[in-house]
């Protein structure tokens, strides 16, 4: 089964019944990342299966009777627990109550978001059964009545009354991401967040600092919409906490990528969708396009054979090829390496990789147990809590060189936190070998990027003396697919710390203060060069205030 496919979807499912291959599930992802449609209706529509295949395998793999459904198999009063358009857009139907257990017809049981939500609404534990979605939708208009009043509920001072009539006429919600997605291309915005709240979903958009309604949607039909996006993101219909997928959209015949990042809310799921452009880390040092003295750093880091090097970054793929650069760098000749996580470890060198538990607890315990194997190099992909980053500084102390991936935005913010863990005595100031932490910035397009003014506070926001004399904004052309970007660098604070710097970090009551030290002594970082680049009208104000000052 492919990589691609998680375990309990329905395309894991099938794959373990044999009625699809992993070409088939190639093919329908495909064709879900270009029609935003469910993972079932596209391997439907491509004849790879009916839909009595798929209903027969969830039957049979979850253990969930399939039913054909009657009119009188279905009870009014169940029915009062369940709005219609809740109903449709989620495609089940209420059956029969039974104390406080409500027997529910569902066209797609793996929908957990959806199951979750019929719970909250209708006060009941859900008993399940899988039915012919021909079957839930003749019964759902003979019992609720004709669907043909039903809309989405988007409502807009932005959009024309046209587009907004247009995205409530398609209760999947698959309109409405197109017109927003076209939106944010046309109006040349970062992205958009929808934000629920208790009696609607917000919509808004950012350009830059600044943020502007969009809309506003109500909630009943938001988990379906929700469960769109999810599936276009390549995300898990539903789970604890948050995540993060890619949306790729055609625009004007060009392929356009977005970013979705997921949390969890009380009232539904947050979501923001963003322009993505992404970078690539090339497998060696001289192809990296550093500045000498970020490049001199990094290459000292390479050549260390202890202590713990962290990598700071919010973007897990960046922060991890930069340690799989650091591991290509090195001489790992005659050296037992281990890699904790699933990304660390893409490049060219190969070595074994351990998943690593999501609990920190479990994260701690594998650090100790994987010790037991006598690795001279650990690679762990995620560090940055208590447990599993003093499991890793009882490593350094071992001898090891630790590579450890912290999830934290700035170097700033990674100093503090190394501040904190000294100050409650998680790890002595004696293992620090080095950090790297890393903001990847966006750089103009030179075809069609523009002057600009900006106002004062705007001005002031970028905390510079003197101001550029000219700032640029890019409009977003054919040469740039409409990104307004030509491509993405990296801007890097890599730190080898040596007797001097670690008795400097010792004493130092905060993050700000011990950067401003390096400054001041000539350290060229990531304030510098975003500056100089800032300066030269490469990079955009909003981008420098993105990449550098926050």
């Amino acid at each position: 089964m492919t990589e691609t496919v998680r375990e309990g979807s329905l395309g894991a499912v099938l794959s373990h019944a044999k009625i699809i291959s992993d070409n088939d599930i190639a093919a329908a992802l495909a064709e879900q990342q270009r029609s935003g449609c469910r993972f079932g209706e596209a391997l439907v529509s491509l004849g790879i299966v009916t839909q009595e295949d798929i209903d027969w395998a969830l039957s049979n793999q979850l253990g969930i009777p399939y039913i054909r459904l009657k009119q009188e198999m279905i009870d009014s009063e169940a029915l009062d627990l369940l709005p219609a358009a809740f109903c449709r857009a989620n495609r089940l139907i209420p059956l029969i109550r039974a104390g406080d257990e409500l027997a529910v017809a569902i066209a797609d049981p793996l929908d957990k978001l959806a199951l979750q939500a019929a719970t909250e609404q209708a006060g009941c534990r859900i008993s399940l059964s899988i039915a012919p979605i021909e079957d839930i939708n003749r019964m759902l208009d003979l019992c609720y009545g004709l669907a043909t009043g039903t809309l989405l509920g988007f409502s807009s001072a932005v959009f024309t009354t046209e587009q907004c009539d247009t995205a409530n006429t398609d209760l999947s919600g698959s309109r409405l991401l197109q017109l927003l997605l076209q939106y944010c291309i046309q109006q040349r915005l970062s992205g958009f967040s929808l934000k629920p709240l208790d009696d609607r979903i917000l919509i808004t958009g950012r350009s830059g600092q600044h943020e502007l309604e969009l809309g506003q949607l109500q909630p009943d039909l938001y988990p379906a919409f929700c469960s769109l996006i999810r599936t276009a993101a390549g995300l898990p219909p539903a789970g604890d906490g948050g995540g993060n997928g890619s949306i790729i959209m055609e625009y004007q015949g060009c392929r356009l990528t977005f970013q979705v990042l997921l949390l969890q809310g009380i009232q539904g799921d947050y979501l923001t969708v963003r322009r993505h452009i992404a970078a690539t880390v090339p497998a060696t040092l001289s192809q990296m396009l550093l500045p000498p003295f970020q490049k001199e750093q990094f290459s000292r880091l390479a050549g260390l054979r202890q202590g713990l090097v962290l990598f700071a970054s919010r973007s897990l793929q960046e922060r991890c090829r930069f340690m799989d650069l650091l591991l290509e760098e090195q001489d790992t000749s005659g050296r037992a390496v281990m890699i904790l996580g699933h990304e660390p470890g893409r490049m060219i060198k190969q070595f074994p990789r351990i998943p690593l538990p999501t609990s920190d607890y479990g994260k701690g315990r594998l650090i100790m147990d994987a010790l037991e194997h006598g690795p001279d190099i650990l690679v762990i992909e995620d560090g940055t809590a208590l447990e599993p980053f003093s499991a890793a500084a009882r490593a350094a102390m071992r001898g090891k060189l630790v590579l450890v991936g912290m999830d934290i935005r700035g170097t700033r913010n990674l100093l503090d936190h190394l501040i904190r863990f000294r100050q409650r005595n998680v790890f002595a100031t004696s293992l620090l070998a080095g950090i790297v932490s890393l903001k990847g910035i966006q750089l103009l397009c030179p075809s069609c990027r523009q002057p600009v003014s900006l106002p004062q506070q705007e001005l002031e926001a970028l905390q510079l003396q003197p101001h550029p004399t000219v700032f640029y904004h890019a409009l977003g052309c054919p040469s740039c697919d409409f990104t307004g970007t030509s491509e993405r660098l990296f801007l890097t604070n890599s730190i080898c710390f040596d007797e001097a710097l670690r008795s400097r970090f010792e004493t130092a009551p905060d993050g700000s203060s011990f950067m401003a030290g390096l400054q001041a002594d000539g350290y060229r970082g990531i304030k510098t060069e975003g500056e100089d680049l800032l300066r030269a009208g490469a990079v955009s104000p909003e981008e420098y205030l993105v990449a550098v000052i926050q």
